[in-house]
């Protein structure tokens, strides 16, 4: 792996662990909707996990017609920095793009445990690929983003951390709202 992929890995990694220590740390509370029509944390990890799981599959289909893939344009480039900052300003909310919520929507949630080990079956298979991934590829556009076009390995990596620190402020108010009034299972018990 070259030096700035591992580095987005390593960023990558780190974002993944704090993500999930906050979702462990609400124990039981952590399949609990903090309110109606919203996601419980193991939703969110859920839905982090199906993300990263079909965009690494993608990749992986991608390279084998490799030699087919352009440069990502001027105008691609300047839509997936502007998506990575939308995803990292605090509140602000997004309709997941209709693939993704296909992706997401309507799949039974495991349990965390259960989900934390496909998350690592499934970023061993990241690791695996960027560690092999062709030099002359970096600056091809392998992934086509739902809202900012075909980017580059790089890029997709910059968008996994975001859309990651993005979910981790919804996990924080997940737990700030259980720690402001206990959830309704608790309440009654």
């Amino acid at each position: 792996m070259n030096h700035r992929l591992n580095l987005k890995f390593e960023q990558l990694e780190r974002a993944t662990q704090r993500l999930l220590a906050t979702t462990e740390a609400l124990g039981p509370d952590a399949t609990l909707a903090p309110a109606p029509g919203k996601w419980a944390a193991t939703q969110v990890v859920h839905h982090l996990l199906l993300v990263e799981n079909s965009i690494t599959g993608y990749v992986q289909k991608k390279l084998v017609a490799a030699e087919q893939l352009a440069k990502p344009s001027l105008l691609t480039r300047a839509r997936i920095v502007l998506v990575n900052l939308l995803l990292r300003l605090p509140g602000l909310r997004f309709r997941a793009p209709r693939g993704v919520a296909e992706l997401t929507h309507g799949v039974p949630v495991p349990a965390l445990p259960a989900i934390q080990a496909e998350w690592a079956a499934t970023r061993r298979r990241l690791e695996q690929l960027l560690n092999e991934y062709p030099g002359r590829l970096l600056d091809r556009a392998i992934y086509p983003h739902p809202r900012a076009g075909r980017i580059t390995i790089y890029q997709v990596l910059d968008h996994l951390v975001d859309h990651l620190l993005h979910h981790q402020q919804q996990i924080d108010r997940i737990a700030r709202s259980f720690k402001a009034s206990p959830p309704l299972a608790a309440a009654r018990g």
